[in-house]
């Protein structure tokens, strides 16, 4: 019985009813979108873009996300059980999922990811996933935006009234009918680096830039 149960779990049906459930429940928030027009721009005019976001908050933009979906976004998900899942409703949304994360399968995994940037010029990358530490920008989002020439753009999600899990990255839920804002950043070029140090100074940058962006949007909302 614990077998039938885990497969469905993981099963393509389970997959569908979770991302009619997430549109269904996130058509609840009072929800806001700020400072899309300048990277959109960008994009449509033949740049490329790596939207980063913590793990924490990207449940909030999935029923939004949807609408980029004829722009072919790339998106990269671990190949743990649960990145299964994820990747099952980000596929249902119209994203292009490649499998791969910081520790299982991450060197294939950019490759085509950054493939995917060379040809569809855009992506969102979960910069502290799959496993954190929470809020700690991972090296992946600068290589890929350094070989595909891209633009980084934070985005942060936030909400006047929200369940935070205790789970690594503190998971953040909003509630039915809260206020719920999805902020774009400026957008980010980082030439090549010449040295580890620089690299590590850029990396360093985004990260500083990304906790910033998240607590100030927080504190506007409490």
């Amino acid at each position: 019985m614990r077998a039938i149960k885990k497969k469905l779990y993981y099963s393509g049906l389970m997959q569908t009813l979770l991302y009619h459930f997430i549109r269904l429940y996130s058509s609840l928030f009072r929800f806001r979108v700020e400072n899309e027009k300048q990277w959109l721009d960008h994009y449509k005019k033949g740049g490329a873009v790596i939207l980063c976001v913590y793990h924490q908050q990207f449940v909030s933009a999935i029923r939004y996300f949807r609408g980029y979906r004829h722009y072919k976004p790339g998106l990269m998900i671990s190949q743990s059980r649960d990145g299964e899942i994820i990747a099952g409703v980000a596929k249902r949304t119209g994203w292009v999922t490649v499998r791969g994360s910081s520790t299982r399968g991450g060197i294939a995994a950019l490759k085509m990811m950054i493939d995917h940037m060379k040809e569809n010029r855009l992506a969102a990358h979960i910069v502290d996933g799959p496993q954190g530490p929470a809020f700690k920008v991972k090296a992946g989002v600068l290589r890929m935006a350094h070989e595909s020439n891209a633009v980084i753009v934070p985005f942060y999600t936030a909400s006047d009234n929200a369940w935070y899990f205790k789970s690594w990255d503190k998971f953040m839920l909003p509630k039915p009918f809260s206020k719920v804002i999805l902020r774009y950043g400026e957008m980010i070029k980082f030439d090549t680096p010449e040295t580890p140090e620089e690299f590590e100074a850029q990396r360093k940058s985004l990260e500083d830039i990304m906790c910033a962006g998240s607590d100030n949007l927080k504190k506007e909302l409490n």
